[in-house]
């Protein structure tokens, strides 16, 4: 059978052609109106981990939202051809069948106009190159290649992969995880190792990286490193053209924690991605952040020859780390690891899922467009990491100073003398002092967009900080004093007010809490305050507002297209002190006619299943389980929770478990009865039966 491998000069004329003309073909494709271009000094070193987007999704969110918040880099998935089975399975990219860039994301014209489009808003792009193996299911892929036999693709012959000899290991698959050359010889799950230490293979994979430089691509990461040798990575890193922009391109390489081989076997092919880093942060995140003071010396990567992340689009799935369904914890670990002085960070945004194989929403297995709903979450778009994206790109490579731990789950810290932040992964607000090394000033809070400020004087600032956030500030964000930051008791002072708000809403729908004071947007629904579904159908927030204060509110909804719909209860009102408040309420009922029922179950879960009560009136979901309130497990096996219900009411109610796919057992037995009356303070106490 002849080599299909072309000389490599004229292969590189060739693609200049084919990029050429993809460049021109993307004129056709419908791209949002672009903004000035975002300011090249702004943007850092932050990459937005878009892996499951396509490339459409990807164009306007480099425009949109990337660009424009400074930050570096998008990461993509696989542009190649890929194996296409009636599940969809999301893992169906690793599997290509074949170098053209049209496949499950895009056409190759949209994947060129991508590209440009990130570049245009000052945002480069990695995609993720699997270069170590082909599929190893035949059938028929995205762009309509057949394979009938995975040793022979459109690009690789029977000769070009290893053989069980190579592989010292007669069924050829990977069994023995210290036996260097069955890792990097045999079969990963089954799938056909390519020979990488043939020059013809080498040739074949620099080819395909250079077709997507020639389109702009700027670097990879190389999906399955640790199966290939260094020495053979180096070698088709060598055959790489420069980038459009003349750089080399940026590599870094997935090295799955092990011994044999080491990641430090890698650093001379690339940075590699830290997987220790991502578990560390799971660890404290989900114990003690104090922890986190001893992170340089808990195992993790040297900051020179790594890539940081809290999670990837493999490690949500299988437990090993932490993901979206961890909420505002997760939220939270993303916005130290945008803090702390460590390797370059990503931040992953993906789709929901039920079960670990479940694609991304699609038509026909290709990705649907991305609209943050439906399906979608969007951790890249949240206020907080967009604020801390600036903050981290603001104090650049100020070392970590004046760390201080407060608590179990308050800690706070500088970056030299640049910018200061304080953490709280409590369930409750915290009131502390730090010494912050900044100089004396009044600065704008970028977790919250500004919303807020903090005052800094002789160095030291009292902050309150929200229950599972944080307060950040960089010099340059700030007022500094004219004689003395000496601050009076005079309304000027702050705390924090927790808005919980029951409030069940449709696909597309958010809420807001909006009010009479400036913190609240002044009635200026523009200027709402949106409120955290982690709990939904309970919505959460917490708000800086001025102490001693009396100020009126109430909550809104609003949909994709921005229509506003106002709960029709009277207007709630509000006193603060100097301590911190929280205000529980449920949509459509006013506070003067509310109370509220703690509810106490115990009940033993498996693990990914949880509690919720449902009950007979608005308030617990009118008997719908998806409206259906989550309890707290933070007394396990005591669940509880606090819900805001009519006073003077009689209603019915039972617990309910839902597991990790939504599945939904009732607890047996009659339904449970209570009555309100016009007082608080009501409790229950169940248990599951």
């Amino acid at each position: 059978m002849t080599n299909r491998h072309r000389p490599p000069g004229a292969l590189r004329r060739t693609l200049t052609a084919v990029a050429a003309g993809a460049l021109a073909l993307a004129g056709a494709v419908a791209l949002p109106a672009t903004p000035a271009q975002a300011d090249a000094t702004t943007s850092g070193d932050v990459i937005a981990n878009l892996w499951s987007y396509n490339w459409d999704s990807v164009a306007s969110e480099c425009t949109n939202v990337l660009g424009p918040n400074g930050y570096g880099a998008v990461w993509v998935a696989p542009p190649a051809e890929s194996l296409k089975q009636a599940n969809y399975y999301w893992w169906d990219v690793y599997q290509p069948y074949s170098y053209e860039l049209s496949g499950r994301f895009g056409t190759a014209a949209q994947f060129a106009s991508m590209v440009e489009a990130c570049h245009d808003a000052g945002v480069k792009v990695y995609t993720d190159a699997v270069i170590n193996h082909t599929a190893a299911q035949t059938g028929t892929g995205y762009n309509g290649t057949t394979i009938s036999n995975k040793y022979d693709t459109p690009d690789w012959n029977p000769d070009d992969y290893h053989t069980s000899a190579e592989c010292n290991d007669s069924d050829l698959i990977i069994d023995d995880w210290s036996n260097l050359t069955e890792i990097q010889n045999c079969e990963l799950l089954g799938l056909p190792d390519l020979e990488t230490e043939d020059e013809d293979v080498r040739s074949g994979i620099a080819a395909y990286l250079n077709q997507q430089i020639a389109l702009g691509v700027d670097g990879f990461r190389v999906d399955a490193a640790k199966h290939m040798p260094v020495a053979d990575l180096n070698a088709i890193r060598a055959k790489l053209d420069d980038t459009t922009s003349g750089a080399e391109p940026y590599v870094f390489q997935e090295v799955y924690p092990g011994s044999t081989p080491a990641a430090s076997d890698y650093y001379s092919a690339g940075d590699v991605l830290d997987f220790t880093y991502a578990s560390r942060l799971k660890s404290a995140f989900q114990g003690n952040v104090s922890d986190l003071e001893s992170l340089p010396s808990s195992g993790v990567l040297p900051p020179a020859n790594s890539v940081s992340f809290v999670t990837n689009h493999d490690t949500e799935r299988n437990g090993l780390h932490m993901s979206y369904k961890d909420g505002d914890t997760y939220r939270l670990a993303n916005v130290f690891q945008l803090a702390y002085k460590w390797s370059t960070p990503t931040v992953y945004s993906g789709f929901e899922f039920s079960s670990s194989d479940q694609a991304p929403p699609n038509s026909g297995g290709f990705v649907a467009d991305t609209n943050c709903s439906n399906g979608w979450y969007c951790l890249q778009r949240d206020a907080a990491i967009a604020g801390m994206v600036k903050w981290h790109n603001a104090v650049g490579s100020e070392a970590v100073a004046n760390w201080a731990s407060k608590s179990s789950g308050v800690i706070g810290f500088g970056r030299g003398t640049a910018g200061y932040i304080a953490l709280n992964n409590g369930s409750s607000a915290a009131t502390y002092t730090f010494a912050t090394g900044m100089a004396d000033g009044t600065y704008a809070n970028v977790v919250d967009n500004g919303a807020t400020t903090v005052t800094v004087s002789g160095g030291n600032a009292t902050l309150t900080i929200p229950a599972k956030s944080a307060i950040a500030f960089y010099d340059g964000e700030f007022t500094p004093c004219d004689t003395s930051c000496e601050e009076p008791d005079d309304g000027t002072s702050t705390v924090t007010a927790t808005f919980n708000a029951y409030a069940p809403t449709t696909t597309g729908q958010d809420v807001y809490v909006v009010g009479s004071i400036a913190a609240l947007g002044g009635w200026d629904t523009a200027k709402a305050v949106k409120l955290s579904s982690a709990g939904y159908p309970v919505w959460s927030g917490a708000v800086s507002v001025p102490v001693n204060t009396s100020f009126e509110y109430k909550y809104v909804k609003k949909d994709a297209s921005g229509n506003v719909t106002w709960e029709s209860s009277a207007n709630r009102s509000a006193t603060t002190t100097t301590s911190a408040v929280t205000l529980d309420n449920s949509w459509n009922v006013a506070s003067a006619g509310a109370t509220d029922v703690t509810f106490n179950v115990t009940a033993t879960t498996d693990w990914g299943t949880n509690v919720y009560v449902v009950g007979s009136i608005p308030a617990l979901g009118s008997w719908k389980t998806a409206d259906a309130i989550p309890l707290s497990s933070a007394s396990y096996p005591t669940w509880s929770k606090s819900v805001i219900v009519p006073k003077d009411s009689a209603f019915e109610y039972k617990f309910l478990k839902k597991d990790g796919a939504g599945n939904v057992t009732w607890e047996s037995g009659t339904n449970r009865s209570y009555a309100t009356g016009s007082s608080s303070g009501y409790t229950t106490s169940d248990a599951w039966r």
